[in-house]
């Protein structure tokens, strides 16, 4: 078991050296001069863009920027905002958190609202229950995350008054604030990810009912129930769980859009800004960081299949 996860751990190297060239090459390719952001588009003195430019190292060719870039972070170093002039490392540790809690509040609505779904149309009998459960995943999947957002604020926050928007209070300071601001954004993201994960337990359900494992259990006169909780849904659960990682690292990196609807200063919209603003360090810790955290999720749900299936074993 170790030694896997040592190997993982060190597959992360390459795959982290490969975005990095990718997103640095790609950001170099988009239309636009960093320079000529920091100074405004109405100013055209090209003795000041020649020095802004010669400032940031963008006068040198693209592979020296991105040794020089590659040499500051393997020192720890993550550079500054070319926008801002702050430490990438103190924003990170800023917008990190917001991104982090969203995607935890968020997975928990998804899981805690798939299961349940899930196993009711992967066991009932009744056609009429598994349809009705298959349309509301599916009209789930297709709501756009801005619309959702956008409705709940209105109903909840605006009409009802249930709920705060704008106001992400400090977990350790106030947890009941910060579970109610987190709550609206958190239920946009797990809107769509409970109808897929719903529909993955649906399909799982239905595959391992056939099993004879599950008619000999039938066959000794067990409730349903029971053959359910103790012989279908922890085997069930396995293709979930590879689900529910991809989930949980879509959430980390993907949650453009709900955080920049809610006005959550995540890892997300900073690097939405980063891309507007050509601000190229920013953009390239937000990508590394996040595929980092992609990584180790998905290596965490490696080891939580042992748990669902004690046959699984890693060399």
């Amino acid at each position: 078991m170790q030694r896997y996860v040592v190997q993982r751990l060190i597959l992360l190297i390459p795959v982290l050296f490969v975005i990095s060239v990718l997103v640095f090459s790609l950001m170099h390719l988009i239309p636009g001069d960093p320079a000529q952001v920091i100074l405004g588009f109405e100013n055209t003195d090209p003795l000041q863009l020649a020095a802004v430019r010669r400032d940031l190292g963008l006068d040198r060719p693209v592979y020296v920027q991105y040794g020089r870039w590659l040499g500051r972070v393997l020192s720890g170093n993550l550079g500054t905002s070319v926008r801002t002039g702050r430490p990438i490392g103190t924003l990170m540790g800023e917008a990190l958190p917001f991104t982090l809690e969203l995607a935890v509040y968020a997975i928990a609505l998804a899981v805690l609202i798939a299961i349940p779904v899930g196993t009711l149309a992967g066991t009932t009998s009744s056609r009429l229950a598994d349809g009705a459960m298959q349309t509301l995943t599916l009209l789930g999947l297709s709501l756009p995350a801005f619309w959702v957002g956008a409705m709940l604020i209105l109903l909840f926050s605006v009409h009802l008054r249930w709920f705060p928007v704008l106001t992400y209070p400090g977990l350790a300071e106030a947890p009941l604030a910060n579970l109610r601001g987190f709550f609206l954004p958190a239920l946009t993201l797990a809107v769509p990810n409970a109808a897929a994960i719903a529909r993955m337990v649906r399909a799982s359900l239905v595959a391992v009912r056939r099993e004879e494992y599950v008619k000999v259990a039938r066959a000794k006169g067990l409730s349903e129930p029971v053959v359910v909780r103790r012989h279908m849904l922890k085997n069930a659960l396995i293709p979930v769980v590879t689900l529910v990682g991809i989930v949980a690292g879509y959430l980390l990196g993907g949650s453009i859009v709900v955080e920049q609807v809610f006005a959550i200063p995540g890892v997300g919209r900073m690097g939405l800004q980063a891309i507007v603003q050509r601000d190229y360090p920013v953009l390239q810790a937000v990508v590394l960081i996040v595929t980092a955290l992609f990584v180790l999720v998905n290596l965490l749900v490696d080891l939580f299949y042992v748990f669902l299936d004690p046959r699984i074993r890693y060399a």
